[in-house]
């Protein structure tokens, strides 16, 4: 469609809004890119019938940005057009103008699912159809999925006898074109609309269409058709009730069928990635069915032994994408399938193969989904000890006694641990924290401390700094004091790596860190380097240490603060680099509004005072910008008698932006204090 000319318009003129005949709109005028691009400027004062108008001229314009501009407003032409004229010359008119530019394509797309009311309501709404079905033909993906969904729109609100008629031709027509970018739009269509199909015949005969584009010779139309084979089960089901999934239902006739070829190695990857989806889709509405009826029927009980096989065979794909796929789905497979009958006891073994995956990709998608499996409801058999399982060997993992899913897995915690792949090991130190509640005290004791101890002592610092991050779940169930004396050398490590994305990510767990620490443990190990952060190289790193100061202080209170923090700042406030002595300030400035009005006017305030004189304009000006933060906690007696007299010299400072903050701030706070009056 590319290279295609602008389109032409013949007989479609705007009627006359002044009340005078109006000329046919004159043919496409060639003009320079710098004309073009000022022609598609709307005004701001431009009536809506003038950008009409604007954009019909556009619509032939030969330039692409002029013409997708246009597509965009196609809404405002039809507004002043109306809906009859809209109905009988526009929408003809967009229908032959198809043939265009991908980017006008898409445009059009969208501008047609927001024209309902433009064409006369849903009486009229399936006159948009006609375009949309040519544009949901194209190659261009974007433009059939967003045609798609302007489709979609439209066919919810057309009356139940037009959507059985002129929305369900659509979709046969479609589902049977020749050309394949059609029947990929007709697959995600037919599953989406099917539940609107009152009709048996109709609901028979879209049916077959959606079976027979799964079994479509293009690979492309297969992919999209097995993306929604999970949503038209669903919907299926919704219609048809459980019938649908007796011996001789269509479930089991028509779409389980499906789930098996799409499954097999014959199929691409691409059509192989969808199998963990659908799955997921089939053990939902087989959950929904044993919670509105508390047990399944036995044809149920041997459709289910027949998906979830295909769930446990993307474990051992020859393809990484498809077993990477099943990875990061899992925590989705355990949610549909944990309230079935002893569906847990072949895919928990099957999750455990993902964890020991050769590919590293795929054992750490696995891994991020531990905690979501492990609060799995069923019990399951507890495997041999050390042995790993085998293929075709799961009833050796039968006779153990039966434990929860946590408790079985929490013990491939520590083989975790030690894996090759650092990204395996750091999305371990992540979730392995968030067995610590499911277990109970004990069982984290005996069992997860340990690998955690060893997580703690990583020589990769990501792995180290996402345990910290994720401590408090452990803490909650067994305290601190079991791991306060290996998180100090982790902490200590870590304040000092050598990347500064690693010491702002400490800086910014400290909080939480010494709340859990408790306050007599974090001052005589932690709180000197907290305040040592102050002097990093790195500027961020600074100001994240003042920030932290700050919260430290709103934690342990004024008093600790005064005590342990304040006498570090004020040597720093001394230094040779101004660099430092900003930091202090800034530092300074962040405590004080932590604190209690008495302490920050008695023991900040003047700190910072005593800065105005600095040789430096950039302290000097910074000083009156970080009392505009600070004087209102000091209260209103401490402005007028120790900071006004302060502001007023740097009022009169011999560098403009000392000068321009000190006035800046002078008149905040004179407006703060008057509110306060």
């Amino acid at each position: 469609m590319s290279g295609s000319s602008p389109m032409e318009i013949d007989s479609m003129d705007v009627d006359p809004i002044d009340g005078g005949p109006k000329p046919p709109i004159s043919p496409t005028i060639h003009v320079s890119r710098s004309t073009a691009a000022k022609s598609h400027v709307i005004p701001a004062t431009m009536s809506k019938e003038e950008e009409a108008r604007q954009a019909i001229e556009m619509l032939r314009h030969n330039e692409v940005a002029n013409r997708v501009s246009a597509a965009n407003r196609l809404d405002s032409v039809a507004f002043v057009l109306g809906q009859e004229r809209t109905r009988k010359e526009l929408l003809p008119y967009v229908t032959d103008g198809v043939d265009d530019e991908d980017e006008v394509l898409l445009a059009m797309a969208k501008s047609l699912g927001r024209m309902i009311e433009a064409v006369g309501g849903p009486k009229y709404a399936h006159l948009l159809l006609q375009p949309l079905e040519l544009l949901l033909t194209v190659e261009e993906n974007s433009v059939r999925e967003a045609a798609s969904q302007s489709a979609q729109s439209i066919s919810e609100q057309l009356p139940p006898e037009t959507f059985l008629t002129n929305y369900a031709d659509m979709l046969g027509r479609l589902a049977q074109k020749e050309w394949f970018t059609a029947r990929i739009s007709a697959a995600g269509l037919i599953a989406v609309a099917y539940p609107r199909f009152s009709n048996p015949t109709l609901q028979r005969d879209h049916l077959i269409y959606f079976t027979r584009l799964c079994k479509d010779d293009t690979p492309m139309v297969r992919r999209v058709s097995a993306q929604y084979l999970g949503t038209m089960v669903k919907n299926v089901w919704k219609v048809l009730g459980r019938t649908a999934l007796d011996e001789n239902g269509v479930v089991v006739t028509s779409l389980v069928p499906l789930f098996e070829e799409f499954a097999s190695t014959d199929q691409p990857d691409s059509v192989r990635l969808q199998t963990t989806a659908n799955c997921v889709a089939f053990g939902e509405v087989m959950s929904e069915i044993a919670s509105q009826h508390g047990v399944l029927k036995s044809s149920e009980i041997a459709l289910l032994q027949r998906i979830l096989p295909l769930v446990v065979a993307t474990i051992d794909d020859r393809s990484w994408r498809v077993r990477w796929t099943a990875a990061a789905k899992f925590a989705h497979v355990i949610t549909a399938y944990d309230q079935l009958p002893d569906a847990m006891d072949s895919l928990v073994p099957a999750y455990e193969k993902l964890l020991q995956d050769p590919e590293a990709e795929v054992r750490t998608a696995a891994t991020f989904n531990l905690a979501y499996v492990a609060k799995c409801k069923a019990r399951v058999p507890m495997p041999p000890v050390n042995r790993p399982p085998q293929d075709g060997d799961n009833d050796g993992y039968m006779a153990g006694p039966r434990v929860t899913v946590a408790e079985r897995l929490v013990k491939r915690v520590t083989g975790l641990t030690e894996d090759d792949s650092e990204h395996v090991r750091a999305a371990l130190a992540l979730v392995a924290t968030e067995l610590a509640p499911i277990l109970g005290k004990d069982a984290t004791i005996t069992y997860l401390v340990p690998p955690v101890l060893l997580l703690l002592r990583d020589a990769a610092s990501e792995v180290r700094l996402n345990l910290i991050s994720s401590l408090s779940a452990l803490n909650e169930v067994i305290g601190v004091d079991l791991l306060s004396q290996s998180l100090l050398p982790a902490i200590l490590d870590l304040a000092q790596d050598g990347k500064w994305r690693i010491r702002i990510a400490i800086i910014k767990h400290i909080p939480l860190l010494a709340k859990q620490l408790g306050r007599d443990f974090f001052t005589e190990k932690l709180s000197s380097m907290c305040v040592g952060w102050l002097g990093d190289d790195i500027a961020t790193i600074r100001q994240a240490a003042a920030i932290n100061l700050g919260e430290l202080t709103a934690l342990f209170g004024t008093q600790w603060a005064t005590q342990f923090l304040l006498p570090s700042i004020v040597d720093i406030r001394t230094h040779e680099s101004y660099l430092r002595r900003l930091t202090a300030l800034q530092a300074c400035a962040v405590m004080a509004t932590k604190m209690d009005a008495d302490a920050a006017r008695l023991h900040v305030l003047p700190l910072v005072l005593e800065m105005a004189s600095d040789i430096v304009p950039n302290i000097r000006f910074n000083v009156a910008k970080e009392l505009q933060k600070m004087t209102p906690v000091c209260g209103v007696h401490a402005y007028e008698s120790q900071v006004l007299p302060v502001l007023n010299l740097l009022m009169d400072d011999d560098d403009r932006d000392v000068r321009y903050y000190a006035e800046k701030t002078v008149s905040v706070l004179d407006e703060v204090f008057e509110e306060e009056a």
